[in-house]
């Protein structure tokens, strides 16, 4: 089954006189880019955190957001007013070591990290009821993904009839196209030349003239390549596949068109490209 490389997902809960909230965010990528943005309270859960999304999601731009409300009683952040110092101190001699005036110092200490200290460990249990809501907001991405895969397929094989359609469409005017362009030649050549024509050769020369615009072994191949595309709609994680598959349609779809010689196929062909097309912008948000 297709999924979708787009999803939302998010979880709540009350942990240890904390509320947290979860946000995970997914976009297509050709590989799997995570953005995990949380406070340093939970630095320890990162790792658990990043084993349960390689686990429920494969690839996408994948960003996580966990953010956290101290209620009263809580751990809350505070300043290590030596370190502050320090930095202020050093910046400043730095300062008039290179004559500079307007350095913005509050601004610039305030961005660092360590500055910034819990007054409370947070324990094991918490650690991993932090990575469980993870997967519990990983897991409803993942429903979401396969949901939007789904209205993804429905589009898909629309586009993909329509080419199949135009094809049986090509099939029945080429069976009146090769008698037609034959006449076409045979008139065109006939008037051109002067006295006896020897007729074998001339049929021979026109055979071998119009086996250039046969395209039996395109449709055969087109109506194959096709077919395996719907076969393969139904694999997990079959998006890379099935782009393959559309270069093969592609090339069958350009080359019917290259030898068409006929304003009925080759209009059929400019549809069955942008029916392509959209199959292939399609694919780009697909797993």
């Amino acid at each position: 089954m297709l999924q979708s490389m787009t999803g939302y997902g998010s979880a709540s809960a009350r942990l240890g006189g904390r509320k947290i909230d979860i946000e995970i965010r997914s976009l297509n990528s050709k590989q799997q880019d995570l953005n995990l943005r949380m406070p340093f309270l939970y630095n320890k859960a990162e790792p658990g955190i990043r084993s349960a999304i390689a686990e429920l999601l494969d690839r996408g731009k994948i960003d996580i957001s966990i953010n956290v409300s101290t209620g009263r009683g809580a751990g809350v952040a505070s300043l290590n007013k030596e370190l502050a110092r320090h930095y202020y101190h050093e910046l400043k001699s730095f300062a008039k070591e290179i004559n500079e005036k307007n350095i913005p110092y509050m601004t610039i200490i305030s961005r660092i990290p360590e500055l910034f200290k819990m007054e409370e460990t947070i324990k094991e249990a918490e650690v991993e009821a932090v990575v469980s809501l993870v997967r519990k907001a990983a897991q409803a991405v993942a429903k979401f993904r396969l949901a939007e895969g789904k209205e993804l397929t429905k589009d898909i094989v629309k586009n993909l009839s329509s080419i199949e359609k135009k094809t049986a469409e090509i099939e029945k005017l080429d069976k009146e196209r090769i008698p037609r362009l034959k006449e076409k030649l045979k008139t065109k050549i006939s008037e051109g030349i002067s006295g006896k024509i020897d007729m074998n050769r001339f049929e021979q020369e026109i055979i071998y003239y119009i086996e250039k615009f046969d395209i039996n072994e395109e449709k055969a191949r087109l109506k194959t390549h096709c077919a395996y595309f719907r076969q393969n709609l139904n694999e997990d994680n079959g998006g890379r596949k099935l782009g393959f598959i559309t270069q093969e349609i592609g090339r069958e779809i350009n080359t019917i068109g290259s030898k068409a010689n006929d304003s009925g196929m080759q209009k059929l062909v400019v549809e069955m490209k942008d029916e392509l097309e959209k199959i292939k912008e399609q694919l780009l948000n697909v797993l």
